[in-house]
């Protein structure tokens, strides 16, 4: 019965064996041949900035690296080797490494003294199913010790860092172990031990160069590094659009804006793997390419002067009294018919990391900060008084100050008796400009009687009047994160009048330079960009490629008021800066290019860095201008916030203005006729008129 039960069985197995041979045997050869074809995409370099000149500012510097790419199926034993071996090889800075990695590295290495910081009461715990994996690996971190930790040096804590590279990547994608300071011994012997490391290969890298250091450095923007990868708060957006989890990605300003134009196209490369996950050959699918280029409409020369001039000033004026708050200042050039922005400079007193007093870069304050900014804003006063009839041009009105009941009496700073519009705007009268508010609200005023306006409606007239020159609303900057200022939350007659005066509502700098262009040129409030053309990228270095893209200008919307009446402010504007007694008459006297402007000061309260002295009454300085006041080609802000505390100080807005304008035509006369530092008025026939729906701005 034995030997019959075994035959049996055996013939049972035998009729099996031949099944699978013969019935589907085919089908497991396959099984066992399978492989897969999986794409992945590799990244490229990004594209470069030149300015308007064709200077590279932005470039990328290729770099030796070492990359590792871990099958599907690598486990942790075999990258822990891999690792190792690659650690003889090369020097890889240990200084970033957790001590809770460290923790992590200690149990894999001693499996035996990890597992016996565990309790017989906790094994049977988890024999119980009271505690799980996690929790047992909790208590295993917890209880390595300090000494534990610290016994991992040298070459061990190298490979710990490896480690961590390889184990950040993901699977069939090259993960940058080293790309800098690779030094070309590291690279020739990896190069030649490769069949030794698997999964670990040498490329070209590439890291972003800032060829002029820190000039217009926080509106170029930065990039995030291969070990940082995609911002967790904007992964899945990304992942949706192809990119990698650690792909390199702009995170500010023109390197953020223009992400989809900068990174490029990336290289796929097809995969061919085994079952086990294990790389049987790779094909390229598609070369990559490096990212579109961006001309901007920065002059870099032009810029390094500008910048020269603020760092300069700021550090004189901060040797007169009363300047303790001043820490900052910023100017805007651009070409009022194009909106191309020529200069965009901002410099902030500050620490470093080891406590020294430094100038930095603080070009983004100019869309990113608003202050109060004093009568720079009565050009707009007088038109909005025109377009309401609350004043007619030429009409005038009696300088004298007011005696208002319950307040302090209010006046200009000096009484000027019966003067006009232009007259008012060239002495810079705050009485004109409250007189015609107050009519604005349909009030009359009456000496040492209260004042009774219609707040709210004038308010909102007022606002909206601004709007249309670019004050209080964005400008439309192709920059992110612009911020539009901030309007007074009350409606107090005695507010109004502050707002006349620009000393109520705050706005930014780059709207300033808004403002004056759409006054200078004749109307339109032209949209401001950084970005000139995108063009194609060529393999030759410094060289332009083909214009993708050029960007037209674009006007917002045109001033709802006469020709005659804006002519009229230009020529108010032109009396501060060249007739008599003008308030930057003692500053642009003689002045060969026929400047135009209005100055401001305004009365303001401190809310910077110093806490110690929120709050503080201060005076901001301000000023706008164009020139030549005949055919303007170039409009300037310049604003100094908390110039000086008191009644007096530095007029360091006067002197910064007069110096970058004197820059900017002297740069010109040294250059030839068509080089593109002087702005082109002809492009405003071609400016496209297209009106934004929304004619305030809002």
């Amino acid at each position: 019965m034995v030997f019959f039960v075994v035959f049996v069985l055996f013939s049972i197995l035998i009729l099996r064996l031949g099944e699978l041979q013969i019935v589907f045997g085919d089908d497991f050869k396959r099984e066992i041949e399978r492989t897969e074809d999986i794409t992945v995409n590799n990244p490229v370099p990004r594209g470069k900035m030149f300015d308007r000149n064709g200077k590279i500012i932005v470039d990328n510097t290729p770099l030796n690296a070492i990359t590792y790419t871990k099958n599907q199926n690598t486990n942790q034993k075999e990258m822990l080797e891999t690792a190792e071996h690659l650690a003889k090889f090369i020097y890889k800075d240990t200084s970033k490494v957790p001590v809770r990695d460290k923790k992590d590295f200690w149990i894999i290495k001693h499996p035996k003294e990890a597992k016996a910081k565990i309790t017989k009461k906790e094994w049977d715990l988890y024999e119980q199913k009271k505690l799980d994996d996690a929790q047992i690996y909790k208590l295993q971190v917890d209880r390595v010790t300090d000494e534990e930790v610290a016994s991992i040096q040298g070459e061990e804590l190298e490979t710990l860092a490896i480690y961590r590279e390889f184990n950040s990547g993901y699977a069939l994608t090259p993960q940058i172990v080293k790309n800098k300071d690779v030094t070309s011994e590291e690279f020739a012997v990896v190069s030649e031990n490769l069949e030794n490391l698997p999964g670990v290969d040498t490329t070209t890298d590439w890291e972003r160069m800032y060829v002029f250091g820190d000039t217009l450095k926080s509106i170029l923007g930065d990039v995030t590094t291969s070990e940082a990868g995609i911002p967790k708060e904007q992964l899945d957006e990304y992942l949706a659009r192809g990119y990698s989890r650690n792909d390199r990605v702009g995170k500010s300003y023109l390197e953020l804006q223009y992400e989809d134009v900068l990174h490029g196209q990336k290289a796929k490369v097809k995969n061919v793997t085994d079952k086990s996950g294990k790389i049987l050959s790779t094909e390229v699918v598609s070369e990559g390419k490096r990212g579109k280029d961006l001309v901007l409409t920065i002059d870099m020369d032009l810029q390094q002067q500008v910048e020269k001039i603020i760092e300069e000033e700021l550090w004189s004026a901060k040797q007169k009294p009363g300047t303790g708050l001043l820490d900052r200042a910023f100017v805007v050039l651009m070409d009022p018919h194009t909106g191309e922005v020529l200069s965009l400079a901002g410099k902030q007193i500050g620490k470093d990391k080891d406590g020294k007093t430094v100038m930095k870069d603080f070009a983004g304050g100019n869309i990113t900060t608003s202050y109060n900014v004093g009568s720079a804003v009565k050009g707009a006063t007088i038109l909005t008084g025109y377009k309401t009839g609350a004043i007619s041009p030429g009409e005038y009105l009696v300088d004298e100050p007011l005696l208002i009941k319950g307040t302090k009496p209010k006046k200009s700073w000096k009484t000027f008796g019966n003067i006009n519009d232009l007259r008012a705007l060239q002495v810079s009268s705050n009485v004109y400009m409250w007189k015609t508010v107050i009519a604005m609200g349909n009030g009359k005023y009456v000496p040492n009687g209260p004042l009774v306006l219609d707040t709210e409606k004038t308010f909102n007239t007022m606002r909206q009047s601004f709007s249309q020159f670019g004050l209080g609303t964005r400008t439309g900057i192709d920059l992110p994160n612009e911020m539009s200022g901030f309007p007074g939350s009350e409606n107090k007659p005695g507010l109004l009048l502050d707002l006349a005066i620009g000393q109520y509502d705050t706005y930014t700098p780059i709207q300033l330079a808004q403002y004056v262009s759409t006054i200078a040129n004749g109307g339109n409030r032209v949209q401001p960009h950084i970005v000139k053309e995108i063009r194609e990228p060529i393999m030759e270095n410094n060289e332009l490629g083909p214009i993708v893209e050029e960007i037209q200008p674009k006007v917002l919307n045109h001033l709802d008021m006469k020709d005659e009446w804006i002519k009229r402010v230009q020529e108010g504007f032109r009396m501060v800066m060249q007739v008599g007694d003008g308030t930057g008459v003692s500053t642009f006297k003689g002045a060969s290019y026929s400047p135009a402007g209005k100055t401001g000061t305004a009365q303001a309260f401190y809310d910077g860095p110093v806490k110690s002295q929120k709050n503080a009454d201060v005076m901001n300085l301000s000023l706008v201008s164009f020139a030549p006041y005949e055919n303007p080609e170039v409009a300037m802000a310049v604003l100094v916030p908390w110039a000086y505390q008191g009644n007096t100080g530095p007029s360091i807005n006067m002197t910064i203005g007069k110096r970058v304008l004197d820059a900017y035509f002297d740069l010109k006369k040294s250059r030839p006729v068509n080089d593109g530092t002087a702005t082109s008025t002809q492009q405003a026939d071609n400016i496209d008129t297209t009106q934004n729906s929304q004619q305030s701005g809002q």
